[in-house]
């Protein structure tokens, strides 16, 4: 594994772009989420790669250190606190390790596991974005006071979000088995609470209330089925 990316660090942050000389490896399935990060980090001068799973994140990691790793907790193949873990005992260690979820409640087990900091998704704001990150980086890495703070709801693409609709439709069209569906409560939960997609966050929570009662989820995953495919013909949130 190479160290902390030593190329990116002789940038030094300007008030502007107070993230500059960092690289964010954001480990994250979701493209909506993901192109959230990549828009804030553009804006602040950060550099970025991603990585949709475990695997891929390992991948990565075996190659390269990020100088900040940002992991969302529900990912295809696992949990991100199982990731966060690790980095957080391993010597080098990255500068700033941050989990995020939909799911405030497990915000604990994130900073048990050893992270810096937590963030709630959804991820949109770009002041509580670079504060979060600036919070935890050295002295010799913060941009010159006064910083330029410039508070900015980021509101990706629809685009992405059509790629998150499309990957469900097709989970959903292969298998309805109790695996996948709590892969794709746990996604496009994220994905609809991401979006301000109440309606389909509504869903959701329905589909999951029936599966707890042990009643039969086909209806429920019918009628979610159904509110994807409408988006996906309406290009957005309905």
């Amino acid at each position: 594994m190479d160290t902390i990316d030593t190329l990116a660090l002789m940038r030094a942050p300007t008030a502007l772009r107070p993230l500059l000389g960092q690289t964010v490896l954001v480990v994250e399935d979701s493209r909506f989420a993901s192109e959230a990060v990549r828009m804030m980090c553009l804006r602040s001068g950060a550099r970025i790669r991603r990585a949709d799973s475990l695997e891929t994140a390992h991948r990565h990691l075996a190659i390269y250190l990020p100088t900040v790793l940002l992991v969302d907790v529900g990912l295809p193949d696992g949990s991100g606190i199982d990731l966060i873990k690790p980095l957080a005992d391993a010597s080098p260690r990255i500068g700033v390790i941050i989990g995020t979820s939909g799911d405030a409640t497990l915000k604990g087990a994130v900073m048990a596991a050893g992270a810096d900091g937590f963030l709630e998704k959804p991820v949109e704001s770009l002041l509580a974005f670079q504060t979060m990150v600036l919070a935890h980086v050295p002295a010799d890495r913060q941009p010159p006071a006064p910083r330029i703070v410039k508070d900015e709801v980021i509101s990706p693409d629809l685009i992405a979000y059509q790629d998150d609709l499309s990957h469900v439709a097709q989970v959903l069209g292969r298998a309805s088995d109790s695996n996948t569906l709590d892969y794709v409560t746990q996604f496009l939960g994220g994905v609809a609470h991401s979006a301000h997609d109440h309606d389909l966050g509504h869903a959701i929570t329905r589909l999951t209330q029936i599966r707890k009662e042990g009643r039969n989820p086909d209806q429920g995953v019918a009628a979610l089925s159904g509110m994807v495919q409408l988006r996906l013909a309406a290009a957005g949130p309905i």
